[in-house]
C-alpha cells in the first residue's frame, strides 16, 4: 500500500477506512476488530472519525474496539474532526445545530475524543466545516495549546474552499496538512473551483469523502447517475476490474494531488475493492470519459 507523507511526523495509507456509519453497521465490537485487522493486513492504517458520528457514539465504540488488543492503537493513524454541534440526547448541553470553532469548544472536543479513544494523542484533527464566524486567532491558540501538550500532532480542515483554507493557514504556526473534501464522478466541484489546484500548489494532499456518492454510483436513478454508471461499466470491462467501484477509486487515485479516498464500509469486500483499485491504471481517455459523463456536457 502506498503511503502519503502529510508532514514530518505523519504518513497515512493511500486508502483510508471511515467509521461514520460504525453504529449503523450493528456489528459486535469483536467483528469490527476483525474488520480493522483485515484492513490493516491490506495496508490500511489510517482511520477516519468525527466527534458527531453516530450521534456522538462512534468514537467511544471505536475506543472499546482498540481496548480489545494491546498495541493496536500505536499501529494506526487516527483522524477525527470537531466544530459541528448537533442536537442529541448524547449531548444534552447542545441547544441547536450550529458550528462552533471557538478555542473552548475545540479543546473540549479534543479532550472528549481522547477519552473516547482511550488514547493520549490524536494524529490528525480537522475542523469539520467552515464556520461563518470562525475566529482564526482563537483556532490558532487552540491548535498551539493542543500541539504543545502533545494531544494533537497535526491539523487540517474539511470542506474548506481555497480562500478559507488560505485564510486559516495564514494564522497557524503549524500549517494545515490536509483538506478533506467530497470527490466522486458525481461531485466534480473541487476539480473546477480551485480547491485541488490549491492543494497541488501547497503540496498538501487531500482526502476524499463519499467517493461512491453515498451509493448513487450503484443505485442512483437520476440522469447523471445513470449516464456515469454506463461509462463506468464500459471502462470496467476495458480494464478488467471486478466492479465499477474499483474504476471510481482508480479514477480518484489518478489525480496528481494524491487524493486519499475514504472507504466508509463495514464490508471487507468493499474495502478490498478500494485496495484493488491502487493497481488499476486508467488511460487519460478513460479518465476524461468518466469526467465528461459527470459534467453532463463536453469539456470546452
Amino acid at each position: 500500500m502506498e503511503r502519503i507523507k502529510l508532514s514530518k511526523d505523519l504518513s497515512i495509507s493511500r486508502i483510508v477506512h471511515g467509521y461514520w456509519r460504525l453504529i449503523d453497521w450493528n456489528m459486535p465490537i469483536e467483528e469490527v476488530l476483525k474488520l480493522l485487522e483485515n484492513a490493516y493486513d491490506l495496508g490500511i492504517t489510517t482511520v477516519d472519525h468525527a466527534d458527531i458520528y453516530g450521534s456522538y457514539l462512534c468514537e467511544e465504540r471505536f475506543g472499546q474496539i482498540l481496548s480489545l488488543k494491546k498495541g493496536l492503537r500505536e499501529k494506526l493513524e487516527i483522524v477525527t474532526k470537531c466544530g459541528i454541534k448537533l442536537v442529541s440526547e448524547n449531548r444534552p448541553e447542545n441547544k441547536s445545530h450550529c458550528y462552533d470553532t471557538s478555542k473552548e469548544h475545540i479543546i473540549k472536543s479534543v479532550e472528549r475524543s481522547l477519552q473516547n479513544f482511550n488514547t493520549d494523542y490524536i494524529d490528525l484533527l480537522l475542523i469539520h466545516r467552515v464556520d461563518p464566524v470562525l475566529n482564526p486567532e482563537e483556532v490558532a491558540e487552540a491548535f498551539n495549546k493542543l500541539h504543545k501538550e502533545g494531544k494533537v500532532r497535526n491539523f487540517g480542515v474539511s470542506n474548506f474552499l481555497p480562500p478559507q483554507f488560505n485564510m486559516l493557514d495564514s494564522y497557524l504556526d503549524k500549517k494545515l496538512v490536509t483538506n478533506q473534501i467530497e470527490v466522486s464522478p458525481l461531485n466534480l466541484e473541487h476539480f473546477e473551483n480551485g480547491t485541488l489546484d490549491l492543494m497541488l500548489e501547497k503540496r498538501v494532499y487531500p482526502m476524499a469523502w463519499s467517493p461512491l456518492a453515498g451509493g448513487r454510483i450503484f443505485k442512483g436513478e437520476d440522469e447523471t447517475s445513470v449516464r456515469v454508471r454506463k461509462v463506468l461499466n464500459k471502462v470496467k470491462d476495458e480494464v478488467g476490474a471486478k466492479g465499477i467501484e474499483e474504476v471510481v477509486y482508480a479514477w480518484i487515485l489518478m489525480h496528481p494531488s494524491k487524493i486519499a479516498p475514504i472507504v466508509g464500509s463495514g464490508k471487507l469486500d468493499r474495502i478490498k475493492a478500494a485496495v484493488n483499485a491502487t493497481e488499476i491504471k486508467l488511460t487519460r481517455d478513460q479518465w476524461f470519459e468518466i469526467y465528461v459523463a459527470g459534467r453532463g456536457v463536453d469539456i470546452p
